[in-house]
């Protein structure tokens, strides 16, 4: 109940926490309106100038009548009609060398600021742009421009404020410009992305979702779209990823329920042998020859079908256990596989002991007992119904490991089981197989951090079981073994 409530509480927040489109909505609205601004800068600044310019312009048109006009000609009336016009309180030209004040109200108290269009960069004239924006009292400011035939320059006098007010009217329209595009733009990107990016990521997410809420369901893999893009590969992959999935999940999911199965079978079929063994044991002690001819065939297929329940049981545990290592005598133990299996007793298959006297291992007895019980009885089942069959163990130790090889002249294994072939019930070569025999060995040497693999693929199979060599003192039989022939020389 806890868990399920700090699950609804995320996925609350998680409705509250802004999309994917939403974000990629604001960012690009964020960065038009970026843009604008780098746009605006130069834009105003520029804005001023020609502002500015067109008062000269203007001044240099009423330097004309007023330079025209004889010395006190032109009526006050009309001199101040054209200051009005140009928007200066002063308007002054240089030529020949002298400056002349053509016309001229009340000249203010002071001049704040002098700018001269003539050589102003765009660096000085954005400085003075924002310089008029940031002005919180008016002023007057002295422009000088360039002037027309003998006038040098043209001086003017003129309040600022004028200048602000056009300045900040261009502000508001680029502003409300600035948002439109923006609005524009980001809802074309929007648009673009949302159906080129952030749907199919959606519909990926929600794919992945589903898929973990009910992996085994086929409905709930991803369809691909068949797009060629990054976001098809995407799909694809993803499809092929939860198609897998699934169908491990499936397999393993009825593995797990025949398993629970085969362990309660085993366990019930084991203790029933158990039983017949002890009957068989009885029924070898009788006097009848065909008792006695079938007496031991009978025990051997007890034992080995008690040995395969026990396999069974084993590979149904969670894990093995950690080997235990100790010096083992490899020539010993080939020799008790061989007893255990029947081989070389003159009745059944033969069997060759190829291993050198004195050859020792570092490993867990059991667990080594166990890889060469289950190989060598793989060995066997693939010699069956062939009169001249043989096993053959032999082992040798070279660049620091210890090589053991269980080899058999049958048939060889079948072309379709090497690529599972220690697998569990997937990598048996026979019919009726489970492949359990391979996997347990397989497991075995895995925790003696070895390997097993088929050495050969051609008439008859050589099954090699790689271990590190640990340099494992001599076992106490085989320091006997060794006393006894030093004895005997």
């Amino acid at each position: 109940m806890i868990q399920r409530q700090h699950e609804k509480a995320a996925s609350r927040r998680a409705r509250l926490r802004p999309g994917l489109s939403e974000r990629l909505l604001v960012l690009t609205v964020l960065f038009v309106m970026l843009a604008e601004v780098l746009i605006y800068v130069p834009s105003v600044a520029n804005f001023r100038r020609n502002w500015l310019n067109d008062r000269i312009g203007a001044a240099q048109i009423a330097a004309l009548v007023l330079d025209a006009a004889p010395a006190g000609a032109v009526p006050l009336p009309l001199s101040m009609s054209l200051l009005q016009q140009v928007g200066a309180v002063s308007v002054a030209v240089r030529s020949g060398g002298a400056r002349r004040l053509l016309a001229a109200s009340d000249m203010p108290p002071a001049v704040a600021l002098d700018v001269d269009l003539r050589t102003s960069d765009y660096a000085t004239m954005i400085r003075g742009a924002f310089s008029t924006l940031l002005a919180t009292e008016p002023r007057f400011i002295r422009v000088v421009g360039a002037g027309m035939g003998d006038v040098e320059f043209v001086e003017i006098v003129l309040d600022e404020t004028p200048l602000r007010q056009a300045m900040l009217a261009f502000s508001g329209r680029i502003l409300v410009l600035s948002l439109v595009i923006s609005g524009i733009t980001a809802i074309l990107v929007y648009a673009t992305l949302l159906r080129l990016i952030v749907r199919p990521v959606r519909r990926l997410t929600s794919s992945i979702v589903a898929f973990q809420q009910e992996p085994e369901r086929a409905g709930r893999i991803v369809q691909p779209s068949g797009r060629s893009d990054e976001i098809g590969v995407a799909e694809r992959a993803l499809a092929k990823m939860q198609a897998s999935l699934a169908d491990e999940l499936r397999q393993k999911k009825h593995l797990a329920a025949l398993g629970l199965a085969v362990s309660k079978i085993n366990h019930d079929l084991r203790n029933l042998l158990s039983a017949a063994q002890l009957f068989s044991d009885r029924l070898s002690a009788l006097s009848d020859p065909a008792a006695q001819r079938l007496a031991p065939r009978l025990i051997a297929t007890l034992d080995r079908a008690i040995g395969f329940c026990q396999s069974t049981l084993a590979y149904g545990r969670a894990a093995e256990r950690n080997p235990s290592p100790e010096p083992v005598d490899l020539r010993d133990l080939a020799q008790e596989t061989a007893e255990l299996l029947g081989l070389g007793d003159g009745g059944g298959l033969g069997f060759d002991n190829a291993v050198p006297p004195g050859l020792a291992v570092h490993a867990d007895r059991e667990q080594l007992s166990r890889m060469l019980l289950n190989l060598a009885r793989n060995a066997v089942q693939a010699l069956h119904g062939q009169p001249d069959g043989r096993v053959t163990i032999r082992a040798v130790r070279e660049r620091g490991l210890v090589m053991i090889e269980v080899a058999d002249n049958g048939p060889g294994v079948p072309a379709k089981a090497r690529d599972k072939l220690f697998q569990a019930f997937a990598g048996s070569g026979r019919p009726g197989g489970t492949g359990l025999g391979l996997a347990i060995a397989a497991e075995l040497a895995g925790l003696h951090e070895g390997s097993v693999e088929l050495a050969t693929e051609g008439p008859g199979a050589v099954f090699r079981i790689t271990l590190p060599d640990r340099a494992a003192p001599p076992s106490p039989a085989v320091r006997e073994r060794g006393r006894g022939e030093g004895r005997r020389a």
